[in-house]
């Protein structure tokens, strides 16, 4: 059993600021695949974790800026759930760093683990879809591995930005079918198309637009 302490205790407390997730069934078993989420809330970080992992017992790799390994605190938990530090540009040597983030994360897929994504690549400040970065394309090409659109709703009113104490409120999760771009070629415009599709998805699940 992955994480036994975590789904025994951690799990059941965390799904009380949760009012219902649908579309369960739409997690393959058998097979590695790339979530990608909407991401507006510190609280929606571990959702899909506590969503998905008791269904596949197996690990969630996510991807997570690297400023959060600073904390020892968040950098214990983040290794424990062996997690991915994704660098900003001004950080030192980040395009290297970033090479070998890519490269840990697709060896956790081959492995037959999910890679998680936030393709925003940080919370909204309003619940509203950010435009997304590329890099949850690139990772799609390269594994041929498809896409598990997972789209919450309601946790920027769960955890807004900037608080540190969870309201009185409750968030709605939805996934999506799995999403397959296998005959795509890699190029800067499938890039995009590729993203642009993803968040389309995901915008549908919430009952929002993706505008760019």
């Amino acid at each position: 059993m992955v994480y036994p302490i975590v789904r025994l205790i951690v799990i059941p407390i965390y799904k009380l600021w949760l009012r219902k997730f649908y579309g369960l069934g739409n997690v393959p078993k058998d097979k590695p695949f790339i979530i990608a989420a909407n991401h507006s809330s510190y609280y929606d970080t571990v959702l899909p974790h506590v969503i998905i992992i008791p269904k596949i017992n197996k690990k969630i790799h996510a991807l997570v800026n690297s400023r959060y390994w600073s904390n020892p605190v968040t950098k214990m938990i983040l290794d424990l759930g062996a997690c991915v530090p994704v660098y900003v540009k001004n950080e030192k040597n980040s395009k290297k760093k970033n090479k070998e983030a890519f490269e840990k994360a697709l060896g956790y897929l081959k492995k037959g683990d999910p890679v998680l994504v936030f393709p925003e690549g940080k919370r909204s400040p309003d619940g509203k879809l950010q435009k997304a970065y590329t890099g949850i394309a690139k990772i799609c090409l390269e594994s041929k591995l498809p896409v598990l659109p997972l789209g919450i709703i309601g946790a920027s009113k769960v955890l807004p930005k900037g608080k540190i104490f969870l309201r009185f409120k409750r968030c709605e999760a939805k996934i999506g079918k799995l999403m397959y771009f296998d005959k795509y070629k890699k190029n800067d415009k499938t890039l995009e198309e590729i993203t642009r599709k993803i968040m389309k998805e995901i915008a549908r699940l919430i009952g929002q637009e993706y505008k760019y």
